[in-house]
């Protein structure tokens, strides 16, 4: 099947708009035996942080009505143990590589970037996770941050502090404040290329033959086609106030019309995650759906279908 073309993000030029979503395709080759890595327009590390990281008490995952509800706590072996270990598998399969970082504070995301700068040739872009909800319990609430993407001041300061690895900067956005338009534009004024919008949307689950929550942790993070519908806002609320910042589009994508309407929203590429735990094939499948779309419309080129929505639609339809 041939293709439509690559898609740009900022200074980047990817060969496909498709990528996994960080979070569901592990640190290192656990995708590669059910497609190439390669064929990717990139690969996204699970997020990691400068140290290493338990994450939560089990239990961690919950199935809901067109989605999950996970609150793992963003385990990971932390950047030195990945960096000997998985990169050099990652750069023998010719993936392009994206590696999401995470800290409990801004000396945290700045340690991460440090230890990526000496291995910035072998990656393609870092997506700084400012988004995710499983970092704090309630029963914690001590000197620990919340989600930093609620907070516009601290977005700018964490993306400008870890902007010098070498590669393009992306910022993971969260859809739980109403405060994302400022959040996007801090992260642009801070350095980031990109925001990945969006991550998971706050959820609880209540266990019936217990009365108490089914996460360890309490509440978590919920995804999949259930948030679509919030992802394809989010994203059209930033590429219609944030002119000249680009887009990665993220939530509930099982299809490639989903993906194609993220990018009718205004995104660049997409990101495919909770549909890759029931199929490990959905990235390839959904980008030859996206093809096919394509083909059947004669679009030739992604840039015809970016951000369509305020620009009056499809053309010739």
């Amino acid at each position: 099947m041939g293709s439509v073309g690559a898609t740009t993000i900022g200074s980047l030029v990817l060969p496909t708009p498709v990528m996994n979503a960080s979070g569901t395709a592990g640190h290192g080759l656990e995708l590669h035996p059910y497609m190439p890595l390669s064929e990717l327009g990139a690969f996204v590390v699970k997020s990691l942080a400068s140290f290493p990281w338990s994450g939560n008490a089990a239990p961690r995952l919950h199935p809901t009505p067109g989605g999950m509800l996970n609150a793992v706590g963003l385990q990971g072996p932390g950047l030195e143990e990945w960096i000997a270990t998985d990169l050099p598998q990652l750069v023998s399969v010719n993936a392009r590589i994206v590696v999401s970082i995470w800290g409990f504070g801004v000396e945290d995301y700045v340690a991460a970037a440090g230890l990526l700068a000496p291995v910035a040739s072998q990656l393609t872009a870092v997506e700084i996770n400012l988004s995710c909800p499983n970092t704090k319990s309630a029963s914690d609430m001590s000197s620990r941050h919340g989600i930093f993407a609620h907070d516009p001041d601290l977005v700018e300061e964490i993306v400008r502090q870890t902007s010098d690895v070498g590669v393009p900067t992306w910022a993971k956005l969260s859809p739980n404040t109403h405060l994302l338009i400022e959040s996007a534009q801090a992260a642009q004024r801070g350095g980031a290329e990109a925001v990945t919008l969006i991550n998971t949307a706050l959820g609880m689950v209540i266990d019936l033959s217990t009365g108490l929550p089914a996460l360890g942790n309490g509440g978590g993070g919920l995804s999949g086609r259930s948030i679509h519908p919030i992802a394809v806002r989010a994203v059209h609320e930033v590429a219609t106030h944030v002119p000249g910042l680009a887009i990665i589009g993220a939530g509930g994508v099982t299809t490639g019309s989903e993906a194609i309407e993220l990018m009718m929203a205004g995104a660049s590429a997409v990101q495919i995650g909770t549909a890759t735990f029931a199929e490990p094939r959905a990235a390839m499948r959904i980008h030859h759906e996206m093809v096919s779309w394509a083909h059947e419309r004669n679009v030739t080129h992604w840039s015809e279908v970016i951000g369509c929505a305020q620009r009056g639609g499809l053309v010739g339809t």
